[in-house]
C-alpha cells in the first residue's frame, strides 16, 4: 500500500511511525511533514490546508489511503473531496467534523440530545457577552467558537479576566474569524480526561484513556497551550466510569450526529471533566489529539491500517482492537517564548543520546543544511513506554535530558496526577 499522511506535527509523526509498522504498507508520504518524519517517510511540499494540491498528489501517485491529522483540512471538507474522486481517505466528512469546527454547534447538539456538558450561552455581539458575564459572574470559561489551534479557550476565575477574555476574542480578534462568536460556559470542577474512540458511524471502540496537560507551567499554571504532554492509561478513568461515558456520552453523540445528517466515521475525541456529578463534555475534536496520540498509539498492538479500513467499510464491529498492558508518557519540549511568540532556528542536539525505549516524535522541526532546527512552538514529544506510569515517566525524562536546544522548556510534572493515585 501507498499511504499519504496529511500534517506536519507530533501527532502526524506518531501516525507515520505506527502505520509504518504494518506489513501491508510499502511507501508513506507526508505533507508537509517535518525533520523527524523525513527519516521514515517521503515528505512532500504541500501544505495540509491545500486540499486541491493534496488531491492532485494522491491521484498522480495513486495513493491507496490518505490519513488526515489536523482539524483544518477536515473542517474544510477534504474527506468529501477525496471521496467524490473515488479515493480512500480516513477521517470524518465536513458535516461531521463541524462538531469540532463550531463549539456552538457542538453545544447545541449536546443540549438537544441531553448529552452531559456545562451550562452555556452563545453570543455574536460583544456587548451582550459582557452583560452576560456581569450578570452571572466568574468563574467561567470563554471560548472562541471556531478553530484556534487549541488556544481559543480562556478560563476566567474572576470577572475582570472574563470581561478581558471577551475583548481579546471578539474586539481584538486574537483568533481571527474563530472569534466571530463566543461560547461562555460554567466552570466545571474536577479532573480532565481525553477519550479517543474509533467510530464507523455506528460502532464505537474507545482507545485507552489519556490525560493531556494544557497549561504551560508545572501544577497547571500559566496560559493554555496546544498541550505540554500526555500519558496513558489515565487511572482516573475506571471501568465503571468507562461504562458511564460510553452509555451517556459516546453512543448518544454518534447517534445524535447520524440523526442530524452528520454520520461520523473516523476518530472522535471527547475531552471530558470528571465532576462530582459525573463525567461532562468539555469539547469534541474530530481527529486524533495532539499530544495524546503519541502515548496512545505507543500502546496499540493491532495494525492501524486494518482498523482504519474497517471504519471506512463500516465493519468496525468485526475488527479486534488490542492494547499493550503497559503505560506510555509523552513530554513536550517547547521553544523559548511558547505559547506566545517563540524563537526559531536553534539547532537541536542529543538525539543519539536518547535511551532505548524512547521515541522522539518531532512537531516543530525542520532540516537546515543537514541540521535539525526549531521551527515551531511545540518542538518535540519525547515519548516512552514502561510497565507502569512511574517507569514510563522516568524513561521519558531521561530522554528529555539527553536533548538540547537553546531556550528549551518543558513541564517536569507530566503524569504526576497518575502517580498521586498509586
Amino acid at each position: 500500500m501507498k499511504i499519504l499522511v496529511v500534517g506536519g506535527g507530533g501527532r502526524e509523526h506518531a501516525l507515520v511511525w505506527k502505520l509504518r509498522q504494518s506489513p501491508r504498507v510499502k511507501q508513506i508520504y507526508c505533507a508537509p511533514g517535518n525533520a523527524g518524519i523525513s527519516q521514515i517517510a517521503a515528505c512532500i511540499n504541500v501544505r495540509a490546508e491545500d486540499t486541491q494540491g493534496l488531491l492532485n498528489f494522491a491521484k498522480k501517485e495513486q495513493i491507496d489511503l490518505t490519513v488526515v491529522g489536523p482539524e483544518i483540512p477536515l473542517t474544510n471538507g477534504i474527506v468529501d473531496l477525496f471521496q467524490q474522486e473515488g479515493l480512500k481517505i480516513f477521517g470524518p466528512s465536513k458535516a461531521a467534523a463541524e462538531i469540532e469546527g463550531s463549539k456552538a454547534l457542538a453545544k447545541d447538539i449536546m443540549a438537544k440530545y441531553n448529552i452531559p456538558t456545562a451550562r452555556y450561552a452563545t453570543f455574536e455581539d460583544a456587548e451582550e457577552a459582557r452583560e452576560y458575564v456581569k450578570k452571572y459572574g466568574a468563574p467561567c470559561v470563554i471560548k472562541a467558537d471556531g478553530l484556534a489551534a487549541g488556544k481559543g479557550v480562556i478560563v476566567a476565575m474572576d470577572d475582570e479576566t472574563a470581561l478581558a477574555a471577551v475583548d481579546i476574542i471578539m474586539a481584538e480578534r486574537a483568533f481571527g474569524k474563530a472569534g466571530d462568536r463566543v461560547v461562555i460556559e460554567e466552570f466545571l470542577q474536577g479532573e480532565e480526561v481525553s477519550i479517543l474512540a474509533f467510530v464507523d458511524g455506528e460502532t464505537i471502540v474507545p482507545m485507552v484513556a489519556s490525560q493531556d496537560h494544557k497549561r504551560v507551567g508545572d501544577q497547571d499554571t500559566g496560559p493554555n497551550t496546544g498541550g505540554m504532554g500526555a500519558y496513558a492509561p489515565a487511572p482516573v478513568y475506571t471501568s465503571e466510569l468507562a461504562k458511564l461515558v460510553e452509555r451517556d456520552i459516546l453512543y448518544p453523540t454518534v447517534k445524535a450526529l447520524a440523526s442530524e445528517g452528520r454520520t461520523y466515521r473516523g476518530v472522535l475525541y471527547a475531552g471530558l471533566m470528571v465532576t462530582p456529578e459525573g463525567p461532562k463534555v468539555l469539547e469534541f475534536n474530530a481527529r486524533f489529539g495532539d499530544p495524546e496520540t503519541q502515548p496512545v498509539l505507543s500502546l496499540l498492538e493491532t495494525d492501524l491500517v486494518d482498523i482504519m479500513e474497517a471504519i471506512m467499510e463500516d465493519r468496525l464491529a468485526q475488527q479486534s482492537v488490542m492494547w499493550k498492558d503497559e503505560a506510555a508518557v509523552c513530554v513536550v519540549m517547547a521553544a523559548k517564548g511558547y505559547p506566545g511568540e517563540y524563537e526559531k532556528d536553534m539547532a537541536i542536539t542529543g538525539f543519539d543520546q536518547v535511551p532505548a525505549g524512547v521515541e522522539v516524535f518531532h512537531a516543530g522541526t525542520t532540516l537546515r543544511q543537514g541540521e535539525v532546527v526549531v521551527s515551531g512552538g511545540r518542538v518535540l514529544g519525547v515519548t516512552a513506554t514502561g510497565r507502569d506510569i512511574s517507569k514510563a515517566v522516568e524513561l521519558a525524562y531521561q530522554g528529555v535530558k539527553a536533548i538540547h536546544f537553546a531556550g528549551a522548556h518543558y513541564r517536569s510534572d507530566i503524569g504526576q496526577r497518575a502517580l498521586n493515585r498509586e
